[in-house]
């Protein structure tokens, strides 16, 4: 941690297991993070959801001083997203540099 806040290097990743509108933006996304996975979109961890198709990607961070948005689309192929029952998925960074080339990955816990 930088300054008692949280950098991108130990930022905690949750991965929503189930597919969410891609045409939500930040206050959307935040209302999913909150009210859907029950966490605080202001934690400094990221959120990474999914369309239905799962071609695209989009990741939600507060970086120290506002939310940011990542957004990826695949050309071809498939994000290949970790099955469970829980809502989301806590993954490391690796797996989500893996995720996000289109690679499997597998959920460390659930939360």
């Amino acid at each position: 941690m930088i300054g008692g806040r949280q950098g991108v290097d130990d930022a905690q990743v949750w991965i929503a297991v189930a597919p969410v509108d891609m045409r939500k933006s930040f206050d959307g996304l935040a209302e999913v993070v909150r009210s859907f996975l029950g966490h605080d979109p202001l934690s400094g961890s990221m959120f990474v959801f999914r369309n239905k198709s799962s071609q695209r990607v989009k990741i939600l961070w507060w970086d120290r001083d506002g939310l940011a948005i990542y957004y990826k689309r695949l050309e071809r192929g498939t994000f290949r997203f970790p099955s469970s029952k829980a809502h989301a998925v806590a993954v490391d960074q690796q797996q989500l540099l893996r995720l996000l080339e289109g690679l499997e990955v597998v959920a460390r816990r659930t939360g």
